[in-house]
């Protein structure tokens, strides 16, 4: 006769049932977790383009006008032009996307500066929503 001895350990059900259970508190808690990097994301997206408008404004105090692009804040040939006044090149969105720069801007203001967002395409609602800053 053999002897059978009950080896320590877990059985196949008992590690599919933790799996399972793992697996459902991942789907209650991944959500939560995702929408907070989109906000993360806006509110960086914000932040980078108040730095880019400290950067146009002093262009505009040395230039008298704002500047045709935002690579102008970098390099230009311009009498006048002090600068660079970005530290380094002009940054992506925080999506990967070039900002979009325009002056002067829609109903007399001085420039548009906005993000397409998440989607990377103009318009859209929610978390692919446009992230503006006039």
């Amino acid at each position: 006769m053999q002897n059978h001895a009950k080896q320590p350990g877990f059985t196949i059900i008992e590690l599919l049932i933790v799996v399972v259970i793992m697996g459902l508190l991942m789907s209650l808690v991944a959500p939560t977790m995702f929408s907070k990097v989109d906000s993360t994301k806006i509110k960086t997206a914000k932040a980078q383009m108040q730095m880019l408008e400290t950067s146009l404004d002093t262009y505009r105090l040395d230039m008298g006008d704002y500047p045709k692009n935002l690579d102008n804040l970098r390099i230009s040939a311009e009498q006048g032009w002090d600068g660079p006044y970005l530290p380094k090149s002009v940054p992506a969105d925080p999506w990967g996307n070039s900002y979009q720069y325009q002056s002067p801007g829609p109903d007399g203001a001085p420039f548009l500066l906005m993000s397409f967002g998440k989607d990377g395409q103009p318009g859209g609602e929610d978390d692919a929503a446009d992230v503006i800053h006039q």
